[in-house]
């Protein structure tokens, strides 16, 4: 008797049609599509199975996520389908038609602190919903904090799970990867400690400080000092002109938030019974001497055009000087030096981490505008000189801040 031919695998039509492209990433592109027979649009993130090879966990993990938690918050993305084609991987989610947090805030007629505190009040309901479900988000950022439809009152949606992770309830800190977009991620993420769910509040701190000013606290010129300033929680209200208009009960939140030790960092519950998220939000403090609220618009606005005029012209800079190096290697391949004790080797790079502790984090400014960049090696993301490192500094500057870098570095890497 002949054995029995294994079950094949069944091949059915598809039910959506793909249109526009509304964003892409280094894996996947999401486009808008509607469904054949009910004529609805969603949103379909398409990730290329090639692209993905060896991540598939991350896909699964997104699709676990959003399984758990779809239609169970108003301020969540609902996941309505998943399948997968030959070449492609499908998730099928609502279709935020509102656009980006920071877009829609910048084509208001005005913007003041308690609308900023609305903002964040229905993220952070959304955040203590994913905790208390043991859930994880790892890359909250403005970029991922979509409205729903553009009308004014429209729902703000947490958007993309991917790094996303369900956690072990018995279990304070259980993660260890690298992950996540730099200027949002918590110090104990780069000392790969363990982190947990507190890495959200943390980057409910750097939110709330950009909705407010127009620029992230730990802004640097490097990626290297922006971490050591993370690390060192190394920020500050200032200049002045830019924090007049915003109230002590804000700043207070950011600095709750904005605590190096995430044992002594707020709650997500903590969070939502601050006096600045919890209170109707109009204090003393926000208020001009005659009375009129402070219009934070024009300074959030100035600032972050102002930011990213600034990192493109750094980045300029950087492939000029990249493509300078590489031709200068062409014209002395094979040459040897006649006194080659003169050489200068300098600065060691630090090792390059594996594969698996480098998971999913992205290149960028800690602004918007630079989402789905393709990642690049841990030595380009942490190279000291790329933006001028020294520069108008003292030589005593300079080894203090090579000192630093040298314990940074250790302390980064030296845990396998």
């Amino acid at each position: 008797m002949a054995a029995p031919k294994p079950p094949t695998a069944q091949v059915q039509p598809c039910r959506y049609k793909t249109g526009k492209t509304l964003g892409a990433g280094s894996y996947s592109v999401v486009k808008e599509c509607v469904h054949i027979d009910t004529g609805r649009y969603y949103a379909a993130k398409v990730i290329n199975k090639r692209l993905m090879a060896g991540r598939e966990h991350m896909v699964r993990n997104e699709i676990a996520v959003l399984k758990k938690v779809s239609m169970g918050h108003q301020n969540i993305l609902t996941l309505v389908d998943y399948f997968e084609t030959m070449n492609n991987l499908y998730l099928v989610t609502d279709l935020a038609l509102g656009g980006e947090l920071f877009d829609r805030i910048c084509r208001k007629g005005s913007y003041y602190e308690s609308d900023a505190a609305d903002l964040m009040r229905a993220t952070l309901s959304a955040v203590a919903y994913l905790h208390d479900h043991g859930i994880v988000h790892r890359d909250l950022k403005p970029e991922n904090l979509l409205f729903r439809t553009p009308e004014d009152n429209a729902d703000l949606l947490i958007a993309d799970f991917g790094l996303s992770r369900i956690m072990d309830e018995e279990q304070f800190h259980v993660l260890t990867t690298t992950c996540g977009t730099p200027g949002y991620m918590a110090p104990e993420i780069f000392k790969k400690t363990g982190h947990g769910k507190p890495v959200d509040i943390w980057a409910i701190g750097v939110i709330t400080y950009f909705l407010l000013c127009g620029y992230t606290p730990f802004d640097r010129d490097s990626n290297l000092e922006e971490m050591q300033a993370i690390l060192e929680a190394d920020y500050s209200f200032t200049p002045i002109e830019y924090w007049r208009g915003v109230s002590n009960t804000a700043r207070d939140f950011i600095r709750l938030c904005l605590t190096t030790d995430p044992h002594s960092r707020m709650t997500s519950h903590e969070a939502l019974n601050h006096p600045w998220i919890k209170e109707d939000n109009e204090p003393k403090e926000e208020k001009k001497e005659g009375g009129e609220k402070v219009d934070l618009l024009p300074t959030v606005r100035k600032n972050f055009n102002a930011r990213v005029k600034l990192h493109a012209a750094i980045d300029t800079i950087r492939a000029i000087n990249q493509l300078r190096a590489g031709q200068g290697a062409a014209q002395m391949n094979g040459a040897k030096s006649s006194e080659p004790a003169r050489g200068n080797p300098g600065p060691p790079l630090p090792a390059e981490p594996k594969a698996d502790e480098m998971e999913g984090v992205e290149e960028g400014t800690g602004q918007l505008g630079n989402e789905g960049g393709k990642p690049q090696e841990a030595a380009e993301k942490m190279d000291i000189d790329s933006r001028g490192h020294g520069r108008g500094q003292s030589e005593e500057q300079i080894k203090e801040q090579e000192r630093k870098s040298k314990e940074t570095m250790q302390g980064l890497w030296g845990k396998r």
